[in-house]
């Protein structure tokens, strides 16, 4: 009796705590994933509130991260009166050279923010297998810019201005040519207009644009110096400058990048000829995409455009 009246209770014993623990364990993981669902509940309700508008029954979103610094100051000046009414449209015809534009970006959005001038900038891509015509993506460019812009820089994208003096504010008396030959690092003679040459777009148009006729390198700012004489529109240049042929710097290394400076066939001789139909009348192309892009926190819009080439008028648009 003493051995079985000890025994029982330690028979009992493990019983009951196998019991015990079996249904504990349970209620433990029942009681701990409650609590899980109850505190998930409770930071989900925490958080939508901070991010819920009063308006009762909107949905919670999730926070949307800050937008660089770059494009803040862009749209803090939209009613800063100080910047002026105008904008500018910077357009850059543009192939192939992404090592350059990885540079003119960011510098020329910096230095027009510095100088409080409204713009954007619109790099005019070339896709098709033409050869590069500078004069109608400037045309192009012209015609996508869009109505928010009342005036355009034709802008080569191996040029950076360095000296803040430079002006390029709205050319409200004829068109401004940034780039003067007393200036221009490597151009000088006097009828010298490209580079960088800024125009309202009423006369930009008065010129019924560019020659599209300009199949490869060179020759199509010479040919439109004589349509603004042609428009009876006075050019101006810089004054007060002091810098001489250090005001910008010409990035492009013409080891690396070869221009195209073929001539053939009767291109010879039409390259000299005034254009007095062409430009904005009978320009063709096809915008084949857009692309939104920031480079080092600069914003500008990529358009790339297949330009189209009458080869009984223009042979010389494609190398045999």
């Amino acid at each position: 009796m003493m051995y079985s009246s000890r025994r029982k209770p330690v028979l009992y014993f493990k019983e009951d705590r196998r019991y015990l623990s079996g249904k504990c364990t349970v209620y433990k993981l029942f009681g701990l994933c409650m609590v899980l669902v109850l505190v998930s509940l409770l930071w989900l309700q925490l958080s939508c509130s901070g991010d819920m508008s009063a308006t009762h029954g909107e949905r919670c979103m999730p926070q949307q991260p800050a937008p660089p610094c770059p494009a803040s100051g862009q749209a803090s000046v939209v009613d800063d009166p100080s910047w002026g009414p105008h904008k500018l449209a910077v357009v850059v015809p543009f192939r192939e050279r992404f090592e350059e534009l990885l540079v003119f970006v960011p510098f020329i959005h910096a230095f027009l923010n510095k100088n409080k001038i409204r713009h954007k900038i619109l790099i005019i891509n070339q896709v098709d297998h033409y050869r590069f015509n500078r004069a109608s993506l400037i045309n192009v460019g012209y015609t996508e810019s869009g109505n928010d812009t009342d005036y355009l820089a034709m802008h080569d994208v191996d040029l950076l201005p360095l000296n803040d003096a430079l002006d390029y504010g709205f050319p409200e008396k004829g068109p401004f040519h940034v780039a003067s030959p007393e200036l221009h690092p490597l151009y000088h003679y006097k009828t010298y207009v490209g580079g960088i040459l800024l125009l309202t777009k009423k006369h930009y148009h008065m010129c019924n644009g560019m020659s599209n006729r300009f199949w490869g390198w060179g020759r199509e700012d010479d040919e439109f110096y004589r349509r603004l004489r042609k428009a009876e529109l006075q050019l101006f240049r810089p004054s007060g400058i002091t810098t001489g042929y250090k005001t910008f710097l010409h990035v492009h290394d013409p080891a690396w990048r070869k221009r195209d400076q073929k001539r053939v066939a009767a291109q010879k001789q039409e390259q000299f000829k005034v254009d007095p139909e062409g430009g904005l009348t009978n320009l063709r192309y096809e915008v084949e995409s857009r692309q939104e892009l920031t480079i080092s926190g600069a914003p500008c819009t990529v358009i790339n455009t297949k330009l189209e080439c009458d080869q009984n008028q223009t042979p010389w648009c494609l190398l045999g």
